[in-house]
């Protein structure tokens, strides 16, 4: 018999409603919902019930296991979790633990009845890297287990539907992302980008959809809002692309593309030591970057999103964009032309303030999905480039 225990943070129990009164109402179904610490999770669950076999070398499955060991700790949120199908489950509430009956998965209609039958690819992606998690994290998942399934085939197939092709591949079958494969032709990151469903590739072109949007002046054109979509909404990004793509100020702010990549690989890299700087300044004299909220410190080296350059700090990109998004007030768009242009180079922005953004971004969080989502942040950031910009203007004169 599969009888697997182990413990949980919650559980909340949904009865069928269709059970009451009825004298086999024990033969109804009932779905559990719990919340399983990622280290909890046993390792013996059977996938034999799912009709898929993981595999783990699409972009999806890359961002699986990167969600699993990044410092963000809302994975319980974003993912849609694992759908088990069981015989019964037990809760002991003294232990917090429960005891999941898989049947006996050396016969072959419990083999194909109870295990996992939805969210291999996150159950495995858990599987393969919840030993990186460091110590002073605790990640959670979300499990659904569901008790006395009536028709297995049914469920199964109504739960998964991800293998449906997404918007973005339809889009980008229509030759809807040419404009973006031109701006990026040349450039080293050029054959890692994905376009479509399940490529084996590093960068999924959504997270040049992301950059834009940061910059997207037509829509946040001042310091009264903030595109912080950029960070927590990659639907609402595609969203505007898919509606603005062919007009002339998407047109020439995907031009930029190369522009808005070396800009946020920098920030990527120098951002450790910009917050040592300025640790320093104040008085730090052995400032610990890696100890933050959202920074892991690596033993070995890992590489940056876009240009794979080495680095010692895995930085939450809830940290990342609220700066990164502050120099979007160097973008200047001439409507009659339809042509977009800098004030500055933002690199050299970046080397003339950079200290000054990460301490007031610091200074105003130290948890990344806080600082990711919070406009005023985003807009406070904006006016040290934008301050910065008026003086060297001024200086001019």
């Amino acid at each position: 018999m599969a009888n697997v225990k182990f413990k949980v943070e919650a559980l909340r129990t949904l009865a069928s409603p269709y059970r009451k009164g009825d004298k086999d109402e024990n033969t109804f179904e009932t779905i559990y919902y719990l919340l399983v610490d990622m280290k909890d999770l046993p390792s013996e669950l059977p996938l034999d019930v799912n009709p898929r076999e993981p595999k783990m070398t699409t972009s999806v499955a890359r961002s699986l296991l990167n969600a699993v060991i990044e410092p963000e700790t809302d994975f319980y949120i974003n993912n849609r979790g694992i759908v088990i199908a069981a015989k019964s489950l037990s809760f002991n509430s003294t232990d917090s633990e429960v005891s999941v009956d898989l049947g006996n998965q050396d016969d072959e209609n419990d083999k194909f009845q109870y295990g996992i039958l939805d969210g291999g690819h996150t159950y495995t992606a858990i599987m393969e890297k919840r030993n990186k998690i460091t110590n002073d994290i605790r990640k959670y998942v979300r499990v659904e287990v569901i008790t006395n399934v009536q028709n297995i085939t049914r469920l199964s197939d109504a739960r998964n539907t991800s293998v449906q092709v997404s918007d973005m591949a339809l889009f980008n079958l229509d030759n809807n992302f040419e404009d973006v494969k031109d701006a990026v032709s040349g450039q080293v990151y050029a054959d890692w980008i994905a376009y479509k469903d399940n490529e084996n590739k590093a960068i999924h072109v959504s997270e040049l959809l992301r950059l834009m949007y940061a910059f997207d002046i037509d829509r946040f054109p001042d310091d009264n809002a903030a595109p912080v979509q950029s960070y927590s909404g990659k639907a609402q990004v595609f969203k505007r692309y898919k509606q603005a793509f062919e007009t002339p100020f998407y047109k020439s702010l995907t031009k930029q593309i190369p522009v808005l990549v070396e800009l946020y690989d920098l920030i990527e890299r120098e951002l450790p030591e910009k917050y040592k700087e300025y640790k320093k300044s104040q008085g730090v004299s052995n400032p610990r970057f890696g100890s933050v909220r959202g920074i892991e410190s690596l033993e070995n080296e890992t590489k940056t999103e876009f240009f794979s350059k080495s680095v010692k700090y895995s930085v939450s990109t809830g940290y990342i964009y609220p700066i990164f998004g502050a120099f979007r007030s160097l973008l200047r768009f001439d409507k009659k032309a339809g042509t977009l242009s800098w004030l500055f180079n933002p690199v050299d922005i970046w080397n003339e303030v950079g200290i000054s953004i990460v301490q007031n971004t610091f200074e105003t969080y130290t948890n990344p999905q806080l600082a990711g989502k919070d406009k005023q942040l985003w807009l406070s950031n904006y006016r040290i480039v934008e301050t910065q910009s008026l003086r060297k203007l001024l200086s001019r004169k």
